[in-house]
Order: C-alpha cells, then sequence, then structure tokens
C-alpha cells in the first residue's frame, strides 16, 4: 500500500444481503472502486444469496459473516459493524452502486465533531437524475418517509442538516454508532434508521445530508402484509420509547386518531391481521418496551422543545398519494400540533 493511500479514511462498509440480489455483484464492484477511502468491505449473507456472497468472498477487501439465519437488516447491520475495525461505517444497500466519491463525501462529513450521521444523495435507478431520498422525513406521530422522493436532484446540491438518514447509504464514525448501540435489533427491518437518527438528534448530534455523496437505489415500494405488520410495529416502538414524555403526552389524542384511521385503512387494504399481529407484540413485549423508554430517555441532553422542529407537521409522502378523504383529518392534525407543541 502506498504512503497516499495509507493516509485515507479508513471505512467499514456493511452491505446486508437477504435473497437473490440481482445488484449485489455491482453493488460490490462499486463499492471496491471507491476513490479517497480505504474500503473494507463486509457482507452479511442472511440467506437465499444463491452463491452470490461465495463468489463475492474471494475478492480482496471482502470478508463474509454468515448468522446463518436471516437476522433481518438491523442486526444484519450490527453483525457486520462488529465485523470490522475501521473508525469509520457506512451502511450501503445491497441494491444500491455507490458513485466513486460518494463514500469519500459521506466520511468527510461524518468527521466532524458535531455530526452524528451523514446520509447521501440517493437516486432512483430507473432515473438517477431524480431523487429516491434527500434525507428522511419523521412526523410527530412517528410516521416516516423518503424526503424530496422523484424531485429533480438538481433542486437539492445544498448541503442540510435533515431528520433522519437513510439506511441506503449513510456512514457515521465508529465512535457514534458504538454510543448509540448502533440499530436495535428488535426492529428486524424498516425504520431503523429513523430511530437511529433521533437518538442521534437527542444527543445533540446533528444528522447530515451530502448532496455529493451520491448512491443509486433500485427503490421498490412493495406491499405485503409482512413489511406493513413490521412498519405499523417499528412506528410505535419510536412513538412510545423515542418520543418525550411531554411530546408524547400533547400528540397523545392525535395519535389515537391516526390509529383508529389505520385501522380501517388496515381493513379496507386487506393487513388487518398484520396491524392486529403489531400491537400483540407491543404488548407481549411491554417489559422492553418500558426498559428501552428508560435508556434512550436518560441518555438524551435534548429537550422536546429543542427537537421540535425536527418533526414534519403534514403527511406529504411525495411517493405515495395521500387520500382526499384524509386531507382535511392531516390540517386538523397539523393544526393541533401546531398549538399544542408551543407548550412543550
Amino acid at each position: 500500500m502506498t504512503d497516499e493511500r495509507a493516509s485515507l479514511p479508513r471505512v467499514t462498509v456493511v452491505v446486508v444481503a437477504y435473497g437473490p440480489e440481482p445488484w449485489l455483484d455491482s453493488c460490490v464492484e462499486a463499492i471496491l472502486a471507491s476513490r479517497g477511502v480505504q474500503v473494507q468491505l463486509v457482507l452479511v449473507d442472511n440467506g437465499g444469496t444463491e452463491g452470490r456472497v461465495d463468489r463475492l468472498a474471494a475478492r480482496p477487501d471482502v470478508s463474509v459473516v454468515r448468522p446463518g439465519r436471516n437476522s433481518g437488516f438491523a442486526t444484519g447491520c450490527n453483525l457486520g459493524v462488529a465485523a470490522g475495525d475501521a473508525p469509520m461505517v457506512a451502511l450501503v444497500n445491497p441494491d444500491a452502486r455507490v458513485h466513486p466519491d460518494a463514500l469519500a463525501a459521506l466520511a468527510r462529513v461524518a468527521a466532524r465533531p458535531e455530526v452524528g450521521l451523514a446520509t447521501g444523495s440517493i437516486r432512483l435507478a430507473d432515473d438517477p437524475e431524480r431523487l429516491n431520498s434527500a434525507g428522511n422525513v419523521l412526523h410527530f406521530l412517528g410516521l416516516s418517509w423518503a424526503g424530496a422522493f422523484g424531485a429533480p436532484a438538481s433542486d437539492h446540491v445544498v448541503e442540510m442538516d435533515v431528520t433522519c438518514a437513510s439506511g441506503a447509504g449513510m456512514a457515521c464514525r465508529r465512535e457514534v454508532w458504538e454510543a448509540l448501540g448502533g440499530l436495535d435489533d428488535r426492529f428486524f427491518a424498516y425504520g431503523e434508521d429513523a430511530d437511529l437518527s433521533l437518538r442521534a438528534w437527542q444527543r445533540g448530534l446533528a444528522v447530515r445530508y451530502v448532496p455529493d455523496a451520491i448512491v443509486v437505489h433500485r427503490y421498490e415500494f412493495s406491499r405485503n402484509a409482512f413489511k406493513y405488520r413490521l412498519l405499523e410495529r417499528n412506528r410505535l416502538v419510536i412513538v412510545l420509547t423515542d418520543l418525550g414524555a411531554g411530546h408524547l403526552l400533547r400528540a397523545l389524542p392525535a395519535l389515537l386518531v391516526v390509529e383508529a384511521l389505520l385501522l380501517v385503512y388496515a381493513g379496507l387494504g386487506g393487513w388487518l391481521g398484520a396491524k392486529l399481529d403489531g400491537y400483540r407484540w407491543l404488548i407481549g413485549h411491554r417489559g422492553w418496551l418500558r426498559r428501552r423508554r428508560r435508556r434512550v430517555q436518560s441518555a438524551r441532553t435534548v429537550s422536546d422543545r429543542d427537537l421540535a422542529e425536527r418533526f414534519a407537521t403534514r403527511l406529504r409522502p411525495d411517493n405515495l398519494a395521500l387520500p382526499r378523504a384524509l386531507v382535511p383529518v392531516d390540517l386538523l392534525l397539523a393544526a393541533w400540533w401546531a398549538l399544542v407543541r408551543r407548550t412543550l
């Protein structure tokens, strides 16, 4: 290794693979071709990859972790980070391709002491000039979505603070990862990046959107009962454990309204059983929820009042159309939050 290369920042890049993953080979090729960083790539094989991980394991700077089961995205990332030793950590989805300078751009921003997480300019694979995410949005009731979805990337070229990082392409210092405890294993998949981001903000660490860190993502919004169960369950874990007491108390009337509407929506959409399964899981894990809440709240240094501006007040996911019947409800919820947040 040349002296010049030895001076580059070292980054443990974790890719969690499950199923056939047709983009995995090109994902690995792109990561290993990164400029401006020394890459230590850890592939986590959650199963069903049809030998792709075995073939890629022979590449230099690639190591493999095999949990022996589908450990989920959250646990997979934790295992991958633990298997590396670089001072910088990055997560990249297996259906994503990083541009050559993306990891260096993320590492440069994540190295700042005031930054907790750096998130990339995540682009749509079928139209790379448009965004999949310019940082994710978190509603005051725990709903999260991709920020600026479908917008021209040319409209989002300024580095800025955002509420949530996207797990499709993000980085942080290892010391930050360890201080936050990484992703929560219980999430399994979906919402873990929002949870990690909120916990970073609660400790006074910013989440920063990095427009030069371009990651092309083969985005698909699949709809199935298992996904809905995890999305709804994990949203409520965030609400019940991450939100401060003042925020939670003031949001409670709006939360109850939204939960009632979601039950109706789930019934009409055929995933009511999944929604109810989520409730059953939460009830069955109520002891864990109490312990997690104590742990998260005791570690925070930023008040509800100071965090209030980080939450969206309107339900405006760009990748989903809000049913017209819910527009008045959305307006009422926003008005309620605007009123009560003044008392935080």
